[in-house]
């Protein structure tokens, strides 16, 4: 198998970096993107890209062509090509140009001519502010009208837009230093983006209230422009440490590990029972099963749970159970309570929600008829007396904010998340870990006390709220939406696993379910062996319960991880390299270590970790390696961060 299988799942190889600078002024060019736009190394801007989509809210991913950069010392300069084609055939022709200055000054002007109606729901540019140092800081908002308001980026989650009608924004991006974005050519509002887990504030063309999708006319051309200007600029620049990143451990916080559980859909049952000894190996503590009488899910799909759930006894089995409202939903209920017993589904555990909840409602949008969920959760009751009951929703936080439940109905609340429903580059999923911690807080923010439980949260989307499928993957590549991500199968997804459970802690979650077992998002790969993510969410199954450990990184933006106190005693420490670079990190103490990268690839793939091997000292991690540190001395003391 090639490297980059093991890293990525794919053979396509990660987008192409080119970093520009003029002056104090730096960006990265990735796919006719800028991405990384720094000033004397603070970072600004996440992104600035011209972005169309589609109908069912896909982006369109077309190759740049007549791509021409000229690069000094006081500027450069960037002009390419691109063309998108619709369905029918209709096509988008786009010519962009970008130039920096050593001033600071940056600007990326774009005109796109439809040959042909152009369908599109959104064609436009988007900016993506940074969440980690810029949530709650003021921001200067200036409109379209030419009026300005005082405002802040929201701590908390927005449900809806924040900023509405925006012509520029300026923020303080480091003491001493404020950046104003100026864009034009239609009017600009933004959305708190994380509440998709994307690590931004976007600000984007189009209004949503507006119709869509809507259709570009043929031969009239769309112009905008975005530009980036500074004032103040004294800002000390950032210096870069050297050396392996350090790595602190504490002692035991009041929070415990949350308990890890595993996704069974009815169309991957019939694997999961194929593999049902690598299932108990796993050691889930609860197997959360997908049932949608809408979708045609039926007795047999009950049965394969009842057997799944007879083969693990002890285990937690819940079921997620949607409910149709096109009929009596209370009768619906009840009959979905009648096949489970004909099946002999063994449950501990129900959740529920309308099915009309699975389809997202954006703002402006009219929100569809729905029975009151108070009425849902009381019917649930009667027709599941002595189980614990949830609700929440099926799909995201985004919509948990805009429709939040009635948490005194409910013994939980539970959401998933998708790092995927944007952008599928290598750097944005990564970056969506930094979301995490917003998410959670926002959530306990409305929720309270009332236990909380996460998942699925896979790569991989299960299921589009925002259209009427899943986006095709048939190459295997990065694809937004796509139900089938290559990279939860390989070195890169077992990373990012590791990298979301140590944005967990503080969340208070009693429960996770951070995988699927099988299928197109599962655990399992071809001729019974595992993924790399088995053996992390085989360390998260064993960690539950355990007391939580502080840890800190230097960088946790390239190395991050969590530690618990395993029952004999010892700190037991996880560290990721959430990059495609090799990383060095430093842990004091002495330390049991087996290492997930592409030398022991083939090994773990048998469904074993690693060779353990004694340790001390810095760790080398290849691109996207996971270690487990195990302390080879029980009374390790721990270093407080």
């Amino acid at each position: 198998m090639s490297d980059r299988l093991k890293l990525y799942g794919t053979a396509e190889p990660p987008a192409a970096s080119r970093r520009l600078s003029a002056g104090p002024l730096s960006v990265e060019l990735v796919s006719g993107q800028l991405r990384a736009i720094r000033f004397a190394g603070h970072e600004v801007l996440r992104s600035i890209a011209y972005v169309v989509r589609d109908r069912d809210w896909g982006t369109y991913d077309p190759p740049i062509a007549d791509l021409a950069v000229e690069e000094t010392a006081e500027r450069f300069t960037v002009r390419f090509a691109s063309e998108c084609e619709a369905p029918d055939g209709a096509r988008l022709r786009i010519r962009a140009a970008i130039i920096g200055e050593a001033t600071g000054h940056l600007s990326f002007e774009v005109e796109a001519v439809p040959e042909g109606a152009f369908e599109t729901n959104r064609c436009g540019f988007c900016v993506l502010h940074p969440i980690e140092g810029v949530a709650g800081t003021p921001a200067e908002v200036t409109h379209v009208d030419g009026s300005v308001e005082g405002s802040r980026f929201p701590d908390l989650i927005e449900p809806w837009q924040p900023f509405k009608d925006i012509r520029a924004i300026t923020h303080e991006v480091a003491p001493g230093l404020q950046a104003t974005c100026r864009m034009e050519g239609d009017t600009f509002e933004m959305e708190d983006q994380r509440a998709w887990s994307d690590a931004s504030y976007k600000t984007y063309v189009r209004p949503l209230a507006l119709p869509w999708p809507y259709r570009m006319e043929s031969g009239t051309a769309d112009r905008q422009a975005v530009t980036l200007t500074f004032s103040g600029k004294n800002a000390v620049p950032v210096s870069i440490p050297e050396g392996p990143i350090e790595i602190l451990y504490g002692e035991a916080t009041a929070e415990t590990m949350p308990r890890f559980g595993v996704a069974i859909a009815p169309d991957e049952a019939e694997a999961a029972l194929a593999a049902i000894g690598r299932l108990r190996a796993l050691a889930p503590q609860f197997l959360l099963f997908h049932f949608d009488p809408g979708a045609g899910h039926g007795p047999e799909s009950l049965r394969r749970f009842a057997t799944l759930a007879e083969a693990l006894p002890g285990t937690e089995s819940a079921l997620e159970f949607v409910v149709p409202t096109d009929s009596d939903f209370a009768e619906a209920l009840e009959l979905g309570t009648a096949a489970i017993r004909a099946a002999g589904l063994r449950l501990d555990t129900v959740i529920v929600g309308p099915d009309v909840d699975r389809q997202s409602t954006p703002p402006g949008s009219r929100w569809p008829d729905c029975p009151p969920l108070e009425a849902i959760y009381d019917a649930a009751r009667r027709a599941f007396p002595g189980l614990r009951l949830g609700g929440g929703m099926f799909s995201y936080f985004t919509e948990l904010n805009r429709k939040r439940v009635p948490v005194e109905r409910l013994d939980f609340v539970t959401h998933a998340t998708c790092p995927i429903v944007h952008a599928a580059d290598d750097r944005s999923v990564m970056e969506s870990l930094e979301a995490i911690p917003f998410i959670t807080r926002s959530t306990r923010a409305f929720i309270g006390d009332t236990p909380y439980r996460l998942g699925p949260t896979t790569i991989g989307m299960r299921q589009n709220p925002y259209g009427s499928r899943t986006m095709p993957n048939p190459e295997n590549q990065r694809v937004p939406m796509a139900a089938n991500d290559p990279r939860g199968h390989a070195l890169f997804g077992a990373a990012w696993l590791a990298g979301y459970a140590a944005r967990l802690a503080g969340s208070g979650l009693e429960a996770w379910c951070g995988a699927s077992f099988a299928g197109p998002r599962g655990l399992l790969v071809e001729d019974g062996k595992v993924a790399p993510p088995f053996h992390v969410a085989s360390g998260l199954g064993r960690a539950a319960g355990a007391p939580r450990l502080t840890l800190t990184s230097a960088a946790r933006g390239r190395v991050d991880g969590f530690a618990y106190r395993d029952e004999d005693g010892r700190a037991v420490v996880w560290l990721a390299n959430l990059t495609g670079e090799p990383q060095a990190a430093r842990l004091a103490g002495r330390w049991s270590l087996s290492i997930l990268d592409e030398a022991s690839f083939a090994e773990s793939a048998t469904g074993e970790m690693p060779t353990s091997l004694p340790a001390g000292g810095a760790i080398h991690l290849a691109p996207y390696a996971v270690a487990r540190l195990v302390a080879l001395d029980a009374s390790l003391e721990g270093q407080d961060a």
